[in-house]
């Protein structure tokens, strides 16, 4: 099996150079390419893009790669749409005519954040924000020309590697005696190893059973607020390292509009992640379990 990956220097795309490199040969891009074959990794060169899919002719193509930076997509619109929407399009046509599965990567911004029910694959979308816009077109097009693909939608990603919410968190917790954090948007915080982890699994299975092609949820189990998620945090870094100095005593919840930003966050972030786990054999753990060890990792 020959995987083509896209985005490998992410947060998720480090983690599938692991997962992937037991299925088969491992072609790995970051938005530089490989020069040296011709081969390129930008998500803006879409002619690129689909030479490269030509020239490699892979049985997979894994794209990690995207526009994620929420805010900025307010004003940068064109350059989310090409990443987000347009680049997965031109993956998804080029997949469709090499014969090649195609895995991409959405959010629960897809979502208008509305209620408190976790979200199904089928429930109504309503992005808020152009970054949860150009995913959710970026997801059509896919489906719309891919037969074989696989879309998961997951939440609130972090890693050990690169910055995070718990490493923000424990470096203010260390300047600060009282920390102010939002206690109104719900979800899970999902591991980048476990979305990679149930890629390599969904990926082989999809293989041997295309009908299982689709979109699914994808996010570790259980839910939390961003204010119960620091406390976690902090509560777990002190007892894992105690002579760890933090100088924070208080974590006082507050709500969304004491943060304003340029783009809407969406207050329900729960994702039903059921027909994941039944169609794929799976059991998502809770998110407190893969924390705690990316909080033993980097501590």
């Amino acid at each position: 099996m020959k995987i083509l990956l896209l985005g490998k220097n992410g947060q998720v795309g480090w983690e599938l150079q692991r997962s992937l490199s037991p299925l088969g040969e491992l072609v790995a891009l970051d938005r530089a390419g490989d020069a040296a074959r011709s081969l390129c990794g930008d998500l803006q060169d879409l002619d690129g893009l689909r030479a490269t899919v030509m020239a490699l002719r892979p049985d997979v193509i894994v794209n990690a790669a995207a526009h994620t930076a929420v805010d900025k997509a307010q004003s940068e619109t064109a350059l989310a749409r090409r990443l987000n929407a347009e680049a997965p399009a031109v993956l998804a046509e080029a997949a469709q005519s090499v014969g090649a599965a195609l895995v991409h990567y959405s959010t629960d911004y897809v979502f208008d954040g509305s209620g408190s029910t976790p979200w199904t694959e089928d429930a109504p979308t309503g992005p808020l924000n152009v970054y949860g816009q150009t995913k959710l077109d970026g997801e059509r097009a896919i489906a719309a020309a891919c037969a074989r693909h696989l879309i998961f939608r997951t939440c609130w990603v972090y890693a050990a590697r690169g910055g995070n919410f718990a490493k923000t968190m424990l470096r203010l917790a260390a300047e600060r005696e009282r920390l102010t954090v939002i206690d109104d948007q719900f979800g899970a915080p999902t591991g980048a190893e476990l979305i990679a982890d149930v890629t390599a699994h969904a990926i082989r299975q999809l293989l041997q059973h295309p009908q299982d092609a689709g979109t699914y949820h994808l996010a570790a189990a259980g839910e939390t607020t961003w204010n119960s998620y620091a406390r976690f945090v902090i509560d777990t870094a002190r007892a894992l390292k105690p002579e760890l100095k933090l100088a924070v005593n208080e974590v006082a919840p507050v709500p969304t509009s004491a943060f304003p930003t340029p783009a809407q966050r969406p207050h329900n972030s729960r994702l039903d992640t059921q027909w994941l786990q039944q169609t794929f054999g799976l059991r998502l753990p809770p998110w407190q379990q893969g924390v705690a060890r990316m909080l033993a990792e980097i501590l």
